[in-house]
């Protein structure tokens, strides 16, 4: 017999666990599915990834984010989120990927792969880093090409090209070259992104003007094969020979999974979740967005710090429809 849960909450990211604590201090009966592990994505970051926010500024819950430097690590991070979980004995559900989503009467009827739950309210905290952007091209299903970068370990010695100009390609290019690895990198705009984390910035532009680092500005991958990469250029098609394809392409909400339960969105406008921004309720009825995919595909637009109060709206909201 199924349990009837006041919210089920999925994703268990910091924005997740956000709205679990409002829900916890409301007294609703909710619950946390997650389809990996807690805060999935952080945990999926590279080891030594540095936040760009203060760990002030990721506080939430009321309990104080301490680090050693004013920006925390992946590991202070992982290590805040178990105690949040510890503090309010957060009720989640591990390994539960949600595959539908239906309305029935009054409730919603949600589908995991072994298991069912039905709500009153649903909040979708499912961030986008588990949906990378594809380069849409032949060659990319080979397992030299990575849109995820892990450790500098592996590169040492081989020759890599990273894919993109922002955030994460300038980080993957600077650190494997460190690392000793031959690195170039391929960018369709025609300088580096403007906004890269400002220690990092002029440091791969010195590289790329140097030498050290080679780069393809105005350039796309066209195909990738087994031992080399074609480019298209500036200059025409070329043909460079190659070990690892790291696509630092950023990452995009699961719009099929949009598609699937019946969430709307702008397609001419950065395909932005249709919501209510007074109460973050979505086109469905009693049906929640919260944390970065309200930003579509700004995925530059929101993080955690301008969305840790994203619970208090929605919970405040639920308990407004309760009082009626």
């Amino acid at each position: 017999m199924n349990i009837q849960y006041d919210l089920i909450i999925i994703g268990a990211g910091p924005s997740g666990i956000a709205c679990a604590i409002e829900a916890h201090k409301a007294g609703l009966n909710y619950l946390i599915l997650e389809k990996g592990v807690l805060v999935n994505s952080i945990y999926h970051f590279p080891d030594n990834m540095q936040f760009f926010s203060t760990s002030v500024n990721l506080e939430i819950g009321d309990v104080p984010f301490i680090s050693h430097r004013d920006k925390p690590s992946r590991f202070e991070a992982l290590e805040y989120y178990r105690r949040l979980v510890s503090n309010y004995q957060l009720n989640i559900q591990y390994d539960q990927e949600v595959v539908d989503l239906r309305r029935m009467g009054n409730l919603y009827k949600i589908n995991c792969q072994s298991n069912s739950f039905e709500t009153i309210s649903v909040v979708l905290a499912t961030g986008f880093y588990d949906t990378p952007s594809k380069l849409n091209v032949p060659g990319e299903e080979l397992d030299k090409v990575k849109h995820y970068y892990d450790d500098a370990h592996l590169y040492i010695g081989r020759k890599i090209i990273v894919v993109g100009g922002a955030n994460s390609a300038c980080d993957v290019a600077l650190e494997t070259w460190q690392k000793g690895a031959e690195v170039t990198m391929v960018v369709r705009n025609s300088t580096l992104y403007e906004k890269v984390k400002y220690w990092i910035l002029p440091n791969v532009q010195n590289r790329i003007k140097e030498g050290s680092i080679k780069a393809y500005f105005n350039s796309t991958i066209r195909s990738i094969d087994e031992k080399s990469v074609h480019i298209r250029t500036p200059n025409g098609l070329m043909e460079m020979e190659n070990d690892f394809v790291l696509a630092m392409t950023g990452y995009r909400p699961n719009y099929d999974f949009f598609d699937r339960i019946g969430i709307k969105y702008d397609a001419s406008n950065d395909k932005l979740p249709l919501h209510n921004p007074q109460t973050l309720e979505s086109n469905l009825e009693n049906v929640y967005l919260s944390g970065v995919i309200l930003g579509g595909l700004q995925t530059s637009k929101l993080f955690i710090e301008n969305t840790r109060e994203h619970g208090k709206i929605i919970v405040s909201d639920i308990l407004s429809k309760r009082s009626l």
